[in-house]
């Protein structure tokens, strides 16, 4: 899978790479997405990729909450550990400011089929939408996105999905349609 060389991670990505630190729970259908979000933590992690995150710290926030710090027992916790030691050392450029505005951002893209998007995923929106590149998003196992999909990129803003067989039927299973 060819990953891109700027991202921004969404939190499922090293959630879900979490879960090989008991492979035996990982349903049969969540083996490949995985793998790859392994890939993807792993991508960020070797210096092969970069990563972008907003210098308000919303979205390292969200990481500590829901990873565990001590960089242990999952690639997704590592992640965190990574992300912890090397914030501050990322380039200026890929460490972008946001602003609040209610609950959401004043980044976040003025558009019609974005009006229920989720609160809480806004800021990754708003982060790749204010960076001059508009890096992509790495999204794993969050289906929602694929609805968005489109939205997103009139926005000018994309989603790279990591497990798109898997998002897209779920997608499917949940609305009716692709």
């Amino acid at each position: 899978m060819k990953l891109p060389k700027k991202c921004l991670v969404d939190t499922n990505v090293p959630k879900t790479a979490n879960l090989a630190s008991t492979p035996g729970d990982i349903p049969k259908e969540l083996i490949g997405c995985v793998q790859a979000c392994i890939e993807a933590v792993e991508h960020i992690t070797s210096g092969r990729g970069t990563l972008v995150l907003d210098d308000g710290e919303e979205i390292f926030d969200e990481y500590r909450h829901q990873l565990s710090m001590s960089g242990q027992p999952g690639v997704g916790d590592s992640f965190l550990k990574w992300v912890h030691d090397h914030r501050w050392s990322l380039p200026d450029s890929d460490r972008v400011t946001i602003t609040r505005s209610d609950d959401s951002f004043v980044e976040f893209p003025d558009h019609d089929g974005l009006a229920d998007f989720d609160i809480s995923d806004r800021k990754f929106v708003a982060v790749a939408n204010a960076h001059p590149e508009k890096p992509p998003i790495l999204q794993a196992t969050d289906s929602k996105w694929w609805g968005w999909r489109e939205a997103l990129r009139q926005s000018g803003v994309t989603a790279h999905f990591l497990c798109p067989d898997y998002v897209r039927n779920k997608y499917r299973e949940k609305f009716g349609h692709e």
